[in-house]
């Protein structure tokens, strides 16, 4: 598993460890410096950190330090409002860890819907630089009319949903934070393919790619890099 695809926790618990190793005499275990803005991962719906192996593989060996590449697991049973509460202990962690002023987030599917919460509710909009939608579904999908009541973050992406009127209503893009949004007129997990697309953002589409291919896309992985950069 590379390395950079991990939870916070054990990073912090390294931080620790390198306090404890400073008081016994032998110095601090400190980081490299950051080169770039630190990259917060966010899945999509029912999936892994691990959907981002390869993408996280591409920004390696174009230079992201294993310090600037963070993902992490989270529930697909909770809220999209609980689940941006989780990207806030994320990224406060990592502005923490790293001493960073600002952090990128690259959101995968329902992930841009939980990020984009953070942004406007939760205060994100000043902790972030740069925030991606790969195959986001912002203003809905119908696919979503299959979910389980159960299973809350995927209700509340139904089109006319009280949480997108919600996230959707004024500025779908607020603060200083960069947006930009990838889509595929092939992905037939987002329909319609539009909901991907906001006000305010750099709005991209993509080659005929299904719903999973954003994230091993190179053409698509290049233009997200070159965005965040």
């Amino acid at each position: 598993m590379i390395r950079t695809t991990r939870n916070l926790f054990p990073l912090m618990a390294f931080i620790a460890f390198g306090a404890a190793c400073s008081d016994s005499g032998t110095g601090p275990i400190d980081l490299p410096e950051l080169k770039h803005d630190p990259i917060l991962f966010v899945h999509g719906y029912g999936r892994s950190k691990g959907n981002f192996s390869e993408m996280i593989a591409s920004f390696k060996a174009d230079g992201w330090q294993d310090n600037e590449l963070y993902a992490y697991d989270y529930s697909f049973t909770t809220s999209n409002a609980v689940n941006a509460q989780e990207i806030r202990d994320q990224i406060n962690g990592i502005v923490a860890a790293t001493g960073a002023t600002k952090v990128d987030i690259v959101a995968f599917s329902i992930g841009s819907v939980s990020s984009r919460y953070y942004l406007k509710t939760l205060g994100g909009d000043a902790r972030a630089d740069a925030w991606v939608s790969l195959g986001g579904p912002n203003h809905g999908t119908d696919t979503a009319i299959n979910c389980s009541n159960l299973f809350m973050p995927c209700t509340e992406i139904l089109p006319g949903s009280t949480f997108l009127a919600a996230l959707n209503s004024g500025d779908e893009t607020p603060g200083l934070p960069r947006y930009a949004t990838w889509r595929s007129p092939c992905d037939a997990t987002i329909n319609p393919d539009e909901s991907v697309v906001l006000a305010g953002a750099t709005n991209n589409e993509t080659a005929c790619i299904a719903h999973l291919q954003l994230l091993v896309d190179r053409p698509t992985y290049v233009q997200v890099r070159d965005f965040v950069d």
